[in-house]
């Protein structure tokens, strides 16, 4: 198993940045690297709750990816599941309001972990585990980047 984690301090509320992680149709609005989203079954938000996001990869190329809802604790921790090609995908959101230069801010935390299902899953970790750790992380700061920038102008600053 491996796991990424990446934290920024975002100068708004807590409960302004889950109504855009929450909001599926919109996502495609403010996540650069993604290009549309499909929310699958109706009803509201909440454990259970699926969609289907195609992701632009680096090369310029685009690949879906599906994403339930593993756990829904408003507005502070959010945890999504996803089935990969040899690894299951568990992300974790945790927004953690703080004070930072006397003002009120949240300290936002994405954690991915992989988990191998399949040998040549953990034969590709154990191979590319450093050179896709850092694809990651980069994937996820851009993601929380995106995140600051749809929260207000020059709202984030990088804790980890």
């Amino acid at each position: 198993m491996s796991t990424v984690t990446v934290s920024a301090f975002i100068e708004a509320q807590d409960a302004d940045l889950w109504r855009l992680l929450t909001d599926l149709p919109a996502r495609a609005d403010w996540l650069s690297a993604v290009d549309a989203v499909e929310v699958l079954g109706t009803g509201g938000f909440g454990p259970g709750t699926v969609w289907r996001e195609t992701r632009v990869r680096p090369d310029g190329g685009t690949e879906p990816e599906e994403f339930e809802v593993i756990e829904a604790v408003a507005p502070g921790r959010l945890v999504l599941g996803s089935r990969g090609a040899g690894a299951d995908y568990r992300i974790t959101w945790t927004l953690r309001t703080v004070e930072r230069r006397r003002r009120g801010c949240t300290e936002v935390t994405v954690e991915q972990e992989a988990v191998p299902t399949r040998a040549y899953g953990r034969v590709l970790a154990l191979i590319l585990g450093g050179l896709a750790a850092r694809a990651v992380e980069g994937a996820l700061r851009r993601d929380l980047a995106d995140l600051a920038l749809a929260a207000g102008p020059a709202r984030s600053t990088e804790a980890a």
